[in-house]
């Protein structure tokens, strides 16, 4: 099968959606299909194509939304001479923006089923637009937009947790099949056994981190908005006042990095590392004893899956996001307050056999979401769209004689 990605965001960048659609393409390649993808180019105005990796970046422009974050021109003509000769079977589309809309209008236009990922719970964002005023109105226009792109311009629709499937199922009602298929991870590169002492103690020393230190981490997008990061800085400093040896890791790029650095610039227990290169992420997870998020926004939470095969047990809010992979004192503790989360650091820190009993139990439940079965239970999503393509031809068709 000759499959066409299309993405907003693409590696080098690190985010979930990225995560999620390299491991698609891993697991679709390594079952004999090939696999193209489509997006922007976030470092210059030209098109590039990489016909050995087949990936085309199109030119983008500032957004104004992030500082990392741009938009295609809709219908990108260079870039169509190049895709058709693809001879794509399906279209898969993993954003509802520029490049969204440009694999819709190419499916369209080749007839090519098409088939959508959606990523992001927009509900979660929509205070940032509205600032309180024109809520329900806002909520109407959301779900319309959203009920419209994800059912009436797709075959297929796919989300990656039962949180995602009741937002268009019970919220807005969707009549259509959703199909719920949790995103792979390649748990393998995150285990401990990949990794010698001496390299890892090499990177401590370079982070300033001792191996008696206990230390939490967070793998993310540096945004507060989208990650409720003060939640997790304002409970370190009252654990930071109770162990010294309790640091903060915080691992990623953002917007409001600079920020959280300035606020912080005193407390020398909180370490930020920027941007880390996706090939050297895992290297990173083995400095951690405990995973941590305060995320609200997330559909899946991958990093959570990443940490767990790392053998870190999770520390999370209590999220529908989270409850696909985290067993509540199992491999993971949840909390729903800054008083449960410091609880819930300070019994990990101080059972030490709680603490391994629950990273042991953290690292077999990760095996789940191996790569492995993703692209199986995708590629049955594409034969349905492909079957359901061929079904609506043909009725035309009947229609047509017909007249």
């Amino acid at each position: 099968m000759r499959i066409g990605i299309f993405t907003e965001v693409y590696k080098p960048y690190v985010s979930g959606v990225v995560t999620s659609i390299l491991m698609l393409k891993k697991s679709l390649e390594d079952l004999g299909h090939t696999v193209y993808v489509v997006t922007i180019n976030m470092d210059k105005m030209k098109y590039e194509y990489d016909d050995k990796n087949k990936i085309l970046k199109v030119p983008g422009i500032e957004s104004g939304i992030y500082d990392q974050f741009k938009v295609s021109p809709i219908y990108p003509i260079r870039s169509t001479s190049i895709i058709r000769k693809w001879k794509l079977d399906i279209i898969h589309t993993h954003t509802e923006g520029s490049m969204g809309l440009y694999g819709r209008l190419l499916s369209k236009q080749f007839n090519i089923p098409i088939v959508h990922t959606y990523h992001t719970m927009y509900e979660d964002y929509m205070y940032l637009v509205t600032k309180g005023h024109f809520d329900k109105p806002a909520h109407k226009v959301l779900e319309y937009l959203t009920k419209f792109y994800c059912d009436k311009t797709v075959s297929e629709l796919i989300v990656p947790t039962k949180k995602t499937y009741d937002l268009f199922k019970i919220k807005y009602g969707m009549e259509r099949e959703v199909n719920i298929i949790p995103t792979g991870i390649d748990v393998d590169r995150f285990k401990k056994s990949n990794f010698s002492k001496n390299e890892i103690n090499e990177l401590k020393n370079k982070l300033g981190i001792s191996k008696d230190d206990f230390v939490l981490l967070l793998v993310s997008r540096i945004s507060e908005e989208q990650k409720n990061i003060k939640f997790l800085i304002d409970c370190h400093k009252v654990l930071s006042r109770k162990f010294k040896n309790i640091k903060f890791l915080v691992v990623g790029d953002g917007p409001d990095l600079e920020y959280f650095k300035d606020l912080t610039k005193d407390n020398k227990s909180i370490i930020y590392t920027g941007m880390v290169p996706w090939n050297e992420v895992a290297k990173y997870y083995q400095i951690g004893n405990v995973f941590v998020t305060a995320s609200k926004t997330e559909t899946q939470g991958l990093t959570v899956i990443e940490g767990m095969a790392a053998s870190l047990p999770v520390v999370c809010m209590n999220d529908d996001s989270f409850k696909i992979a985290v067993i509540e004192d199992y491999n993971g503790l949840f909390f729903k307050n800054k008083r449960e989360y410091i609880n819930a650091i300070t019994t990990l820190y101080k059972d030490k056999n709680k603490y391994l009993m629950m990273s042991k139990q953290a690292l077999k439940s990760s095996s789940q979401f191996s790569v492995k079965f993703y692209g199986q239970r995708i590629l049955e999503v594409y034969k349905r769209a492909i079957d359901s393509s061929k079904e609506s031809l043909l009725t035309k068709l009947k229609k047509i004689i017909k007249k």
